[in-house]
């Protein structure tokens, strides 16, 4: 067999359904795709190999999805630490995007964010926010993968000043990228608390029309439960549902206020939940029951939120909190193992944005979309399962090798893609304009 290159790595980890460890195993890819996944020895004598890597003390791994997060939102990091949500929104995030955000700040603000999840090992994330055209943009430039957003809210931005015209924006962008081999599309929705009936249901049916997903936040907190049911009669979950968006195209958001009978129709239907430990846990919104809703069926994957609300995009962080936490809702500590974690921010995440097929897993025919991860780093000594390690152990530092579609992004820790030093003084320049703003 021939290949373009050839990874041998002291771990492999494919994240295929019998969660295996394989050692001293090496991927032979080509044409930006793998081509066979097997014990190093057998791959000396049958793969004529143009190029070899030898990772020793690694632990090769699928890139890890990101499935929910606003990725210009890099720029108001910090900008409004230790408040409710709906503080935090109405009173700080709101008012500052209004003044600020336009298509140089979300240039400026993804490329920060993209720069950073490349070096936690990220190579596929979701995004919602305004002017995704820019985010898609930025993201294909840097030879990385999403799936960009096509936001919609009932009312008026800079980006637009109706639902009807998000859609309108959203729809070209569809077709700008419909062949594209990094960027994907979804419709979405920022809420139902910012969406009315009417954008929803035409959403549903879009959806449904052109086969793509739909990233909705939703029962991210008690206060709107609350507020659904004082102004619509019915909880957001049965909302949603009766609109006709529950299904396997909904990614919903966060989860945290979750009823059994709820679960259970997340199961029946194949809606997927992201789940955002971190971001909820910072702005106290509550618990989302993962254990529970492993056990009933669910597809459950990971995402950072946006960094001004948590304040990383650093996915192996998120893994090690989502399984802790996991525990402690559940009261038991074989809740979440670190197996189900990795399954979250790989091929979980990949199944709720529809692309499991592509991205998610080291198997022969998807896409050599991988990350090496240095385990030789005294936090990560002894080594005994190079799965809990990850999870419980390991830091984006590890990170020292990423491929995307079986081109390099990452090399020894550095990026090839983007100019950390530009990239970090553009994210300087915004945040002593927002600093300025903000205390006046």
């Amino acid at each position: 067999m021939q290949a373009e290159l050839l990874i041998h790595a002291q771990w492999v980890l494919p994240v295929d359904p019998k969660n295996r460890q394989l050692t001293d195993h090496a991927v032979a890819i080509a044409d930006g795709r793998i081509q066979a996944v097997l014990p190093y020895e057998e791959a000396r004598r049958s793969i004529q190999a143009e190029r070899v890597i030898e990772l020793p003390g690694h632990a090769l791994i699928p890139g890890l999805v990101n499935a929910h997060t606003h990725a210009a939102m890099t720029l108001m990091r910090g900008l409004a630490d230790d408040l409710p949500l709906m503080t935090w929104l109405h009173d700080h995030i709101w008012p500052t995007e209004k003044r600020w955000v336009d298509p140089s700040f979300v240039g400026d603000g993804t490329r920060l964010a993209v720069l950073e999840m490349l070096r936690g090992g990220v190579t596929c994330y979701n995004d919602m926010y305004f002017y995704p055209e820019v985010t898609a943009q930025v993201t294909a430039e840097a030879g990385m993968r999403a799936v960009i957003g096509m936001i919609v809210v009932d009312f008026p931005t800079g980006y637009a000043d109706s639902a009807d015209q998000y859609i309108a924006k959203g729809l070209a962008l569809q077709d700008q990228y419909r062949d594209h081999p990094l960027i994907r599309v979804a419709f979405a929705p920022h809420s139902p608390y910012a969406v009315s009936d009417a954008p929803l249901q035409r959403l549903a049916a879009l959806a449904d029309e052109l086969e793509v997903p739909i990233h909705l936040h939703l029962h991210e907190t008690h206060d709107e439960v609350v507020q659904s049911l004082r102004d619509h009669g019915e909880r957001p979950f049965a909302r949603i549902d009766r609109l006709g968006l529950m299904g396997p195209s909904l990614a919903s958001i966060h989860m945290t206020q979750l009823e059994d009978d709820e679960i259970q129709r997340l199961a029946e239907t194949g809606a997927h939940v992201v789940h955002c430990p971190e971001s909820n846990l910072k702005l106290a919104s509550g618990f989302c029951p993962v254990a529970k809703l492993l056990s009933a069926g669910v597809n459950v994957a990971l995402g950072t939120d946006g960094a001004a609300s948590n304040n990383d995009l650093n996915l192996l962080g998120e893994m090690r909190t989502a399984a802790l936490l996991g525990k402690g809702v559940a009261n038991s500590a074989a809740a979440v193992p670190a197996h189900a974690a990795l399954r979250m921010a790989t091929i979980n995440g990949a199944k709720a944005l529809g692309l499991d097929d592509e991205i998610g897993s080291l198997e022969v025919g998807k896409s050599a979309d991988l990350v090496a991860v240095d385990l030789r780093d005294s936090h990560t000594q002894p080594l005994y399962n190079p799965t809990s390690h990850l999870v419980y152990a390991a830091g984006r530092h590890q990170v020292r090798q990423v491929w995307i579609q079986g081109h390099q992004v990452i090399k020894d820790g550095a990026p090839l893609t983007l100019n950390p030093a530009e990239t970090i003084s553009a994210a300087q320049v915004w945040g002593s304009r927002l600093a300025e703003h903000h205390q006046g």
